[in-house]
Order: C-alpha cells, then structure tokens, then sequence
C-alpha cells in the first residue's frame, strides 16, 4: 500500500478543488475549476449540477496528470461538498429537474412563515436540534412544491450535490448524517434517520429523500465504467461519500476533541467546534447542529457562520478591482494579492470605516434573511482600498461574533482557532483576524482544506489510513499568528460598533428587503 495514493473532491459553491495525496498526508498535486452561482433575483441562488460534475470530471483528470500517476495507484477517492439547500431534484433516470437552490438562497421566507404557524418549531428543535430558518433545506423544498408544482409531480429523489455525485461516479445512491441533518426539519439528529412524523407535517414525501443514510467514512460504492471514461480512474476505485465541507475541514485542520475549532473562510464563513453530543444544549435555537464526520454516535458539529465572505471579496474584484485584475493577469499573481498589498497601507478600523457583512442575509447566530449589507463611515477621503480592507476586518468581526456567542450558551471553545479555505492564503487577513479576535491563529500545513479532509475520510474508509496516522502524520501547521494586544484594544470598539450598527440598522434592513421584493 506504501505506493498508493488517495483522491479528495471538494464540491464548493465557486469551484471545485481535487487534490491528490499519498498515504502519508503529503499532496502530490490539486487542481481547480471556478463556475458562478446563478442569482435569477436577489437573495435567491442555484447552481445546475452538470456544471459540478463537468468540473469534478475535468479536476480529476489534470491531478492525475500533474501527479504522474497511474489511476491504478488511487485507493480511494472521498468526497465533501457545499450545502445544497433544497437538493438536486432529479427524475427516476437521475436527471436533473431544474438547479439546485443552494444553501445562499433566501426565496423561502413565506415558507419559514408557514412552518412556524402550521408546525410545532420547539418538536422540530427538540428531534432535529435546529433552528427553522430559510438557510436550511425544508424550506426550500416546501417552495418547489408551492411555486413550481410541475417539477413536484414529477421528483423521483433530491439529491445533495455529494450525493449526486456519488450517484454518478457509481450508481448508488447514499447520503453521510452531516449532510442529511443540514437538510433540517427531518433529520433526528439524536436516532440519525429521517423523521416520518416531521416529514408529514411538514408535507415533505419520505420516499423523495436518499434512504441510505451512512457514515462520513462510509464506501457506498465504486467508480463505475462510464465514470471511468469521463474522469480517468480506474473502474472499481472505492468511492468514500465523505460529507458537507465545514466539518470535513474542520477534521482536516486536526479538530478531533472536545472545544477544538476551526473557521474555515471560503465563499461563506463557517465557524464550528466539536462537542460531545450528551453535552450539547440541543434546545439552543442559535447554532447549526449536525453530527461530526468521524464518531458520529458520540460527536456534534456546532456551527455558526457568515452567507458572505470571500464571496465578498470576489464582488469587490468584480466590480472595482479590474485594476488588479488586468496587472495580476500580466504579472501571472492573484489580483487578491494586490489588494492585499495595498490594504496593509491601511490603518487598523480603516480610519473609520465600519461595515456590516450580510450581502446575502446572515444566517447564524442572527438567523436574518432581510439582513443586508451596509458601509458606514465614507468620506471623500476614503478610497476603495479603505472598503477591500474593511471587508476583511467585517468578515473577522462576524467571526468573534460567533466565537463569543458559543461561549456565552455554554460551550467549550479552546484559546486558539484554526483557520483553512481560500483566506487562509491571505497573510494580511490572518494577522487581522487574530489582533480582532485576541486569539492564536493556526493555519494548517496543507491549505487545501476540505478536500484534503475529504483524502483524509477516503483513506480511513478503506483502512489504508489509521487515526493514528491522521494524528501523527497528516495534521502539521505551517503558521501561528499572534494577537497584537494594543492593536486588539484598538478592534474592541469597533467591534462594539459593529454589534450596534446591526441593531440600530435592522428596521431599515427590514423594509428595503421587503420593497425590493416587490419590484
């Protein structure tokens, strides 16, 4: 086995990253394809599923290439991927019916209305541990049923976006615990089955949802001929079913006990930590709960997280960064980390600059659909450097926010966070976020996140890899960065600025949701 190699995939919301590694934890190559998010109105998105399967196909092929290794020599390959909302409708041939409405869309408002008048919301926090909200999966596929009635009749099964592609790289169809309890509303996270009473009252048909529900490290099948032909690797790989991205890279930066943590900073934030289950205040309507990607009996996910934070540093690039863009494009660097050089220039609080995140609503700990964002403080003096740097110190002041508010319910949080996904490149960002913070920031040795988590469950799942290994071999950090206690002091009124603001602006944020929804 010294020779043989594992495969992660990693399904995100703006691309999909496959790396490759041996059996030691070292990556031998990755690859990346970026797609978009379709946006048919504000606050709703989805994605079509073809384009993450195209995308897997073609990343799988060119690691292989970079890598220079026989298909022969891959042992398994596992799986993580974004929340898929509502799931992929698909008909009895496995074809899709329309997108997937995904986890950053926030059409089912009246849905979330319906549920909270028409069910008992303190049975479905008692049987699922969450909170009703239009994040969650329930919502959304109450919406297809009310507005879309021609694709209802016609649903064979909803598929999350790693089960679809399991069902396509196999045949088979399977669903990890994370990724059904992220579904919401039908999950009982204490037995780990749907629940047929929530199910009914809900008006949600049992049989529409994956009957096989399993284990992160689970094989629930192999790399079948047709798969072969598109992907590259050798039919009869095992296929690990893996799970949703947040945990999956929360077990890739090493959380394996009780209080550790880890933000994982890509398109959204996603703060979580590992807790006991007997020890978790499942009544908390606050946190998302699902159970861990390794020990699911014993061990909960707890998260909290922001709907928008590299994805706001994408719409920044997109709409006043072209100057970036094009020297970036010459130069052969990221136009991220031109940004970044230039925001370092930039005084800590950016010389009174406060803004307020919630581009896509705010999930939890403010569970706000009508949330919106806000920039506070502009003068002529500012520029568009002052509000890219301002971004990142918001995307840091929602993390405290979450971190704080875990600690006051109750739970255990080590002194320290753990930081992976697409900002943890940003050195400038790290630095903020620990003088913000006041914490010890780890980031990981690899920064492949979870699809290196997803190698991780891939070689647990066929036993080429032991926790031991996982403990001793694969988990390392490549940098700690220390709070600067003065400038911490400094963050600590602005992030009571950032708490108010909220607050003061929440009214407003209301109404020009609700006449935006109108037009």
């Amino acid at each position: 086995m010294e020779d043989k190699a594992l495969l992660g995939v990693d399904i995100g919301t703006q691309g999909t990253k496959v790396v490759l590694t041996n059996l030691e934890g070292t990556v031998l190559s990755e690859a990346h394809r970026e797609y978009g998010v379709i946006h048919p109105r504000p606050g709703w998105a989805e994605q079509w599923p073809q384009v993450w399967e195209e995308a897997v196909y073609q990343a799988i092929r060119e690691c292989l290439q970079k890598a220079k290794i026989s298909e022969k020599k891959v042992a398994a390959v596992g799986l993580t991927g974004l929340f898929g909302g509502a799931g992929i409708p698909v008909d009895r041939y496995g074809e899709p019916l329309r997108p997937c409405i995904i986890w950053l869309d926030r059409r089912a408002v009246d849905e979330v209305a319906w549920v909270r008048k028409n069910a008992d919301v303190e049975e479905i926090l008692r049987v699922t541990g969450n909170f009703v909200d239009a994040y969650f999966g329930f919502p959304k596929i109450i919406w297809i049923k009310k507005h879309e009635p021609g694709i209802w009749q016609n649903i064979y099964k909803l598929l999350p976006p790693t089960t679809y592609i399991a069902f396509k790289l196999t045949g088979r169809i399977a669903t990890d615990f994370s990724t059904a309890a992220n579904i919401g509303g039908v999950f009982d996270i204490r037995t780990l089955k749907w629940s047929e009473e929530l199910c009914s009252a809900l008006g949600i048909p049992l049989e529409m949802l994956p009957d096989n529900l399993v284990e992160s490290t689970a094989v629930v099948g192999e790399i079948t001929h047709e798969a072969e032909k598109r992907c590259g690797l050798r039919a009869g790989t095992p296929v690990v079913i893996g799970g949703i991205d947040a945990p999956v890279a929360t077990f890739a930066a090493g959380a394996l006990k009780e209080g550790e943590n880890v933000a994982m900073i890509g398109t959204s934030t996603c703060w979580g930590v590992v807790c006991h289950t007997e020890k978790v205040r499942i009544f908390s309507p606050s946190f998302i709960k699902v159970p861990y990607v390794i020990d699911a009996q014993n061990f909960l996910y707890v998260a909290a997280g922001a709907d928008t934070s590299g994805a706001l540093l994408r719409w920044f690039r997109d709409n006043f960064g072209q100057p970036e863009v094009d020297l970036a494009e010459k130069e052969g660097i990221s136009p991220y980390a031109l940004l970044d050089s230039k925001a370092e220039e930039i005084r800590p609080g950016s010389e009174g600059l406060l803004i307020l995140p919630y581009f896509m609503g705010e999930r939890a700990p403010l569970w706000d659909a009508s949330a919106r964002g806000a920039i506070l403080g502009l003068t002529l003096f500012h520029t568009r450097i002052h509000i890219y740097r301002a971004f990142l110190e918001a995307i840091s002041y929602s993390l405290r926010q979450c971190i704080e508010e875990a600690e006051t319910a109750g739970l255990s949080v080590e002194s320290m966070c753990r930081v992976v996904g697409g900002l943890a490149k940003s050195s400038i960002f790290l630095q903020i976020l620990a003088d913000i913070l006041g914490r010890f920031v780890l980031v990981p040795r690899q920064d492949v996140g979870a699809a290196f988590g997803a190698a991780m469950l891939a070689g647990l799942g066929v036993h080429s890899v032991t926790k031991d290994d996982i403990v001793h071999k694969w988990i390392a950090y490549r940098s700690t960065f220390e709070p600067r206690r003065d400038i911490h002091v400094q963050y600590d009124t602005y992030f009571r600025l950032f708490k108010r603001l909220y607050s003061a602006t929440k009214d407003i944020m209301h109404t020009l949701a609700e006449l935006q929804g109108r037009d």
